[in-house]
Formats: structure tokens, C-alpha cells, sequence
């Protein structure tokens, strides 16, 4: 027998909810609040949890790391009245089984319940991964434990791995990582920086050349291609490729075989590929930028490596990992920091993610030497300005023109739920009147995220220019 949790406000879908899941023989306990969701999925072991997403104390959507903190690590299942492809995209980015629109039926969540449990069910049944070696990397994030676990997935099989994720998160790292823990451990790990190829010798540094093949070729040369024989072939920001070569590169995927630029025979390649990139592949194929039967041979496998300013703890676990490394490499004392420095390491937002943390730590270390502690002072002086800038007050600026909506309370007059969301509607409307439809300020402004941003403006029915 599953134990499910159901985080709901509203009483009709939780006891919909509870007699689906009693049916179908499991236990079933209801929560209507976020607060109470998340002291009841750490107190008990639960399998599968509903989670809504505006409940009166908050987000469901961005609550679904902590909920995935729980010790039996349960499947989410978003369930909201208000759904928005945005917020089906977070949910399911963050790792949520599904992404459900109220009302629905009970078939509907029969369907759900029983194909979460079979999915957890087989999980558990499934033959253990083999253990990983992490190369340096480091985190326990519920979204770093995912990407550690399908990498872990990926090193059982040749599969082609796309690894997304923006500049400096460590792509390069897991896919050295993948191939080191690989059957093709023992062989190259090809690197070719799509991006720094000059475009009138990507063929040649890919394919190779024979003598003569063109003016200075005065002996043959390998490409990289050849040199992963038995290996892996690691294309990092493949969304770099010249179109022309992205059709040249899909045939040899497809057939382990290519021609060196010149030549009139056709060689054989046995590798593994492994791809990256910081860009949408999706939307360049939509741009016609990208190959889409590429993009497909490219992600047989997707994991997406989140950026440091949504690791949490992650980040002082760096902090004294690589701290660690960059003292005992110059052979000085371990530094120490001061609980302030570590605040702002730990807050900044960090654009550059590990790379950038990692560049700016050495620069503390280095110019602090041989100071024991790290203090605020030894902080790049772009991340001091981050910090106080936070503590000006915000700059006002003038209202637009135009005289300010006025409204009246509607008759007969309304019972409190009522005028909560009136009022929320008049403000939500003054609110874009003030910023000019402009989400990202609007949510500066109100403090809300744009899931929830977007979420309120549809249920009220009001309009942006996004």
C-alpha cells in the first residue's frame, strides 16, 4: 500500500482525491496548507504527492525542491485551476512527475495515481546503478541528484547525451565524468570547442585531410573524429556548427563513417558522443538555425545542469570544496572566512555559476595571502557594489499619464473571499497600468515570481503585451 499526500485549500478536491486514491488501495492524507504539506512529507514516507499551487501560505511550484528534500523523495504531481504553459514548463523542469489542469475527472486521476505508483514502484524494483565516481564534482541539491542519477544511467549504454545548461554550470565536468565511469574509460575523451573552430577548417579539424587536400596540407592529418575511435567525441556548444556542417556531422552520426576532407575513401569511427551547449537548440531549429534530425540524434538523452543561484547549500559546499583545493595547490594554510564573506559568497546571484565562483575565490585567496580569514574586503569589487546597491533605497519614478482607474464596491455588498479578489484584481490592473505591461518590472515591484505573476493575471483575465 502507497502513501499519498494531497496539498490543497480546497476541501472539494481533496476529498475527490482521497476517495480516487482509497479505491485504488492506498492511504491517502490531506494537507491545506503549504507549511503543513511540507512538516507532513518529512515526518512520514510518502510515494506520490499532489501539490497545488496557489494555496494560502504560498507557491506549490516553488516549493518543489523542498518537497523532493523529503527522505523517501516522493513523485509531484502539480494540480492547479490556473495552468499556464510557463508554469508547466517550471514544474516539469523542477523535476514533477506531471503537470495537471483542475477540473478532472476521476478517470483522469485514477490514470495519474496508478501510472505514478507502477513508474515508483519499477524504480524501486530496477536493478541498482553502479556506484559513480563524481571527478570533482560536487552537490546535493534535489536537482544536482537528478543530473547524477541520469548521468549515472547514461554510462550504462552508448546513448548520445545532450547536456544543457548555461555558461560555467560544469557540462564539460559531467561529460568527462559519463566517459570516466563508461565501459570506454580507457580510451580518448575527445574535445572539440565547436565555437573556436575557424569556420574554413571545421571539416578538416573534424574529418581530417589527406596530403594535398588543400594549400599547406603537406601531410595528412587526423581529425577529431578519428581520434575517438573506442572513445568519446565531446561537442561542446555544438550549437556553434556551421549549418553546413551540422548535415556533413548527421551522416556520420548516423553511419560511423566519414570521408577526410580530400580523400576518396571513407573511414570507420567507433565512438561515443557526448554534446553541450548554453542555447536553445529548439528555438534555433525553429529559427532554421539548427537541424532538427540533429537535434534529435544529439538528445537521446537530456540533462539539464541547473545554474548556482538555484543550488542552495550547494554553494558553500564549493565554497570549501575548492578552497580546500586552491590552498593545499600553492601549499598555504586553509583559509577561513569571515561569516559575512560567506553570506555574500552564498547570496550572490553568481551569472558565471561554478566557473565564475571558482575564478573569484582563487582572486580572494590569492590577493588575501597571507591573511588566515577572508573578509568582505578581499571581494571582487563587483560583488561588494552587488551587496550595496541592495541596501539603497529603490529609485521612484513618475506615474504614466493618464488619470489612475477608479472603482466602487459592487452591490450587494461582498462577503470578505469576495473582496479579496477584488481588490487583488484592482491592484493586479493598477500594478501593469504603472509598469506599462512590463512583467519583469511588475514583478519586482509586487515580489512575485513570474509563474505566479503570469497565474493571477489569467485568472483575473487580464491582458499583458507578453
Amino acid at each position: 500500500m502507497a502513501r499519498v499526500l494531497i496539498v490543497d485549500d480546497e476541501q472539494a478536491m481533496c476529498g475527490l482525491l482521497s476517495q480516487v486514491v482509497h479505491e485504488l488501495g492506498h492511504a491517502a492524507v490531506c494537507a491545506n496548507f503549504l507549511h503543513q504539506g511540507l512538516q507532513e512529507v518529512f515526518r512520514g514516507d510518502y510515494d506520490l504527492v499532489f501539490l497545488d499551487v496557489f494555496l494560502p501560505d504560498g507557491n506549490g511550484l516553488e516549493q518543489i525542491p523542498r518537497f523532493q528534500e523529503a527522505r523517501s523523495r516522493p513523485e509531484i504531481v502539480i494540480i492547479t485551476g490556473a495552468g499556464t504553459s510557463e508554469g508547466a514548463h517550471l514544474a516539469l523542469k523542477s523535476g514533477a512527475w506531471d503537470y495537471v489542469q483542475k477540473p478532472a475527472t476521476l478517470s483522469e486521476l485514477e490514470l495519474i495515481v496508478m501510472r505514478a505508483l507502477q513508474y515508483r514502484e519499477m524504480k524501486r524494483r530496477g536493478s541498482p546503478l553502479q556506484p559513480f565516481r563524481l571527478e570533482g564534482i560536487i552537490g546535493q541539491c534535489p536537482a544536482m541528484l537528478r543530473c547524477l542519477e541520469q548521468a549515472s544511467q547514461a554510462t550504462l549504454s552508448d546513448v548520445a547525451v545532450l547536456i544543457t545548461g548555461e555558461t560555467g554550470t560544469g557540462k564539460e565536468l559531467l561529460a568527462r565524468a559519463i566517459h570516466n565511469n563508461s565501459p570506454r574509460a580507457g580510451a580518448q575523451f575527445v574535445v572539440v570547442d565547436c565555437a573556436a573552430i575557424p569556420e574554413n577548417l571545421v571539416e578538416s579539424v573534424l574529418f581530417g585531410h589527406v596530403r594535398g587536400a588543400f594549400t599547406g596540407a603537406d601531410k595528412e592529418q587526423r581529425g577529431l573524429v578519428g581520434q575517438a575511435h573506442g572513445g568519446t567525441l565531446f561537442l561542446d556548444e555544438v550549437g556553434e556548427l556551421d549549418p553546413t556542417v551540422q548535415r556533413a556531422f548527421l551522416r556520420v552520426l548516423q553511419e560511423k563513417r566519414y570521408r577526410p576532407l580530400g580523400g576518396r575513401e571513407e573511414l570507420e569511427s567507433d565512438f561515443r558522443l557526448i554534446a553541450a551547449t548554453n542555447r536553445n537548440l529548439e528555438d534555433m531549429v525553429q529559427e532554421g538555425r539548427f537541424r532538427e534530425d540533429l537535434l534529435h540524434r544529439l538528445r537521446a538523452m537530456n540533462i539539464h545542469l541547473p545554474p548556482l543561484r538555484e543550488r542552495g547549500d550547494d554553494v558553500k559546499a564549493l565554497l570549501m570544496y575548492h578552497t580546500a583545493r586552491i590552498c593545499r595547490k600553492n601549499g598555504w594554510e586553509l583559509k577561513g572566512f569571515s561569516p559575512e564573506t560567506l553570506d555574500c559568497l552564498a547570496r550572490y546571484p553568481w551569472p558565471g555559476n561554478v566557473r565564475e565562483l571558482v575564478n573569484t575565490l582563487e582572486s580572494m585567496i590569492v590577493g588575501a595571502h597571507p591573511e588566515p580569514v577572508l573578509f568582505p574586503v578581499h571581494l571582487p569589487h563587483h560583488v561588494r557594489l552587488h551587496f550595496v546597491k541592495e541596501t539603497l533605497p529603490p529609485k521612484t519614478e513618475p506615474l504614466p499619464e493618464g488619470p489612475a482607474p477608479t472603482w466602487r464596491w459592487p452591490e450587494p455588498f461582498p462577503s470578505i473571499k469576495e473582496a479579496r479578489e477584488i481588490s487583488e484584481r484592482n491592484y493586479l490592473q493598477e500594478l501593469m497600468r504603472r509598469c506599462g505591461k512590463d512583467i519583469p518590472k511588475a514583478c519586482g515591484i509586487s515580489g512575485l515570481s513570474r509563474s505566479q505573476m503570469y497565474e493571477l493575471l489569467k485568472r483575473h483575465n487580464i491582458l499583458t503585451r507578453e
